[in-house]
């Protein structure tokens, strides 16, 4: 960990982490974890949880935001494999709006605003 990195990363698990996931936990088991302090991320360091964001304007390490792109393609490509499987219990129209959205989160990662 290098305390002198002032960039902001993704963790290395960034479509499943974030708030969101730990709401459906909390409201699904009735637990609420606490937050780690050191996170393993995108580009492979580890950084306190507080230089992280899943937010794609945030993250300004080019090599985790990279990473993060790659990840939301692969999971759009997850979803819409699943929702055309018979049984799923998504629908084709459900896994293409989350596929959507993915994709959409991999486009922001992938441009910058400098």
């Amino acid at each position: 960990m290098d305390a002198g990195d002032p960039h902001i990363h993704v963790e290395l698990d960034v479509v499943r982490a974030g708030s969101a996931v730990r709401d459906v936990v909390a409201a699904t088991f009735g637990l609420a974890g606490d937050l780690p302090r050191v996170v393993a991320t995108g580009c492979g360091i580890r950084v306190p949880y507080a230089m992280t964001s899943p937010r794609p304007e945030s993250v300004t390490c080019l090599s985790c935001r990279e990473h993060a792109r790659r990840q939301h393609l692969r999971t759009a490509e997850e979803v819409e494999r699943l929702g055309s499987m018979p049984g799923s219990t998504l629908t084709v129209g459900q896994a293409r709006l989350v596929a959507d959205r993915h994709r959409g989160l991999a486009t922001r990662f992938s441009t910058t605003d400098d």
